[in-house]
């Protein structure tokens, strides 16, 4: 078992951490405040491969791991935890057409989404059902051999209304999860709209809405593998999404600790550093050791995707659930040793507060990760 990174692991995690710092940090109060998409960052970011990091080099993608795709949005988090989160999503997307689409799906829809010339949503959660995906009750009727007519909504969608293409899980049989089906569903393809844009507590760079559809017709080459396949699909973008997540939990965590760290070191009370006090010592020590076993669970799991290992929906689940709970009360101990100064936007540490906070609900919330560990564990 190795635990150090590669040569070229480390040549690509310098290149994002170069781009974060240079071409995101710089940026993403701003982006934060005024709520902007930054569609020239993303497109930036694309044209290093990063909007297909484990889609297929044969499909134009980088071809990537798993592991090197945390290690990535780690760095990338670290400056802009909502972009790097979006930009996940969007990946997750992209491999999604890659590896469940046929040859003219791919080459109608891949170069344009690995370039972010157009950009991708995931739509699988509705109103009524967030944690219990499987009861969807949007539904997708064919109608001759042409064409499918959706009708439903999907709720808090990443780039809903921006994104061009989106993945949507849809019913085209019976309840349960073997009557779900994949779509993509194209911007401008009639009866789609959208919602009003959400205000959010944080992930404000990308905006979310509601996702409509009222009889919209979807070509029937638009369906995504088989019918019944949805679920199933849904299911294996969100182990690698979770770990996404997960690491996007560690960068907004780490640069925290490491603006807390710096802040230990220069504020002074009772004449001395706060990194003086042994009690101040203790609490930074264990933010750090925790972030570090959070750290290593991300990567257990996605070498276990990458594996296809049986146990890679328990890792990632494990993985998702202790990181993003480790990543926001790292979050939240860097604001308390900030003091005032962490509550206020001249400093980032709020901002990574927010922005992570979501992590515990989105890609499935944290008690559905325990519910998930516990059913693999138990019937083994």
């Amino acid at each position: 078992m190795d635990f150090e990174l590669t040569e070229e692991q480390r040549q690509f995690q310098a290149m994002a951490r170069d781009f974060a710092a240079s071409k995101m940090a710089p940026h993403a109060a701003e982006w934060d405040e005024q709520q902007i998409f930054p569609v020239d960052t993303l497109r930036e970011l694309a044209e290093l491969g990063l909007a297909g990091i484990y889609v297929r080099e044969e499909s134009g993608g980088s071809g990537l791991t798993r592991l090197d795709a945390a290690i990535i949005f780690e760095e990338l988090a670290a400056a802009c935890v909502s972009t790097a989160a979006y930009l996940s999503i969007h990946n997750m997307a992209c491999w999604m057409v890659d590896s469940f689409g046929n040859d003219e799906q791919r080459a109608r829809l891949l170069p344009k989404m690995l370039s972010c010339e157009s950009f991708a949503s995931y739509c699988l959660t509705e109103p009524g059902s967030g944690s219990d995906a499987a009861s969807l009750r949007t539904r997708a009727v064919k109608d001759g051999n042409a064409a499918y007519i959706l009708n439903g909504t999907k709720a808090f969608i990443s780039g809903g209304g921006t994104s061009d293409v989106y993945v949507v899980m849809a019913r085209t049989g019976g309840e349960g999860a073997g009557g779900i089906s994949t779509f993509i569903v194209e911007k401008g393809t009639k009866g789609l709209s959208f919602g009003k844009k959400e205000k959010k507590l944080g992930w404000n760079s990308q905006p979310t809405a509601m996702v409509n559809l009222e009889d919209c017709v979807v070509p029937a080459e638009n369906l995504l593998g088989n019918e019944g396949d949805g679920f199933k699909f849904a299911m294996k973008g969100l182990d690698g999404g979770r770990i996404n997540i997960a690491a996007c939990s560690l960068g907004g965590a780490r640069a925290s600790l490491e603006a807390t760290r710096d802040y230990m070191q220069v504020r002074k009370q009772f004449g001395k550093s706060l990194s003086d006090f042994q009690a101040l010592q203790f609490r930074f020590a264990d933010m750090a050791t925790e972030l570090e076993a959070a750290r290593l669970m991300v990567h257990r799991a996605a070498v276990s995707l990458d594996s296809g290992s049986p146990q890679a929906t328990t890792h990632a689940a494990m993985a998702k659930r202790f990181a993003t709970d480790i990543g926001f009360e790292v979050c939240n101990q860097a604001l308390q040793l900030h003091g005032g100064y962490g509550y206020i936007k001249e400093y980032p540490i709020e901002r990574f507060f927010r922005d992570v906070r979501v992590h515990q609900i989105l890609e499935g919330t944290n008690e559905i990760m325990r519910l998930i560990i516990a059913r693999n564990l138990l019937k083994a």
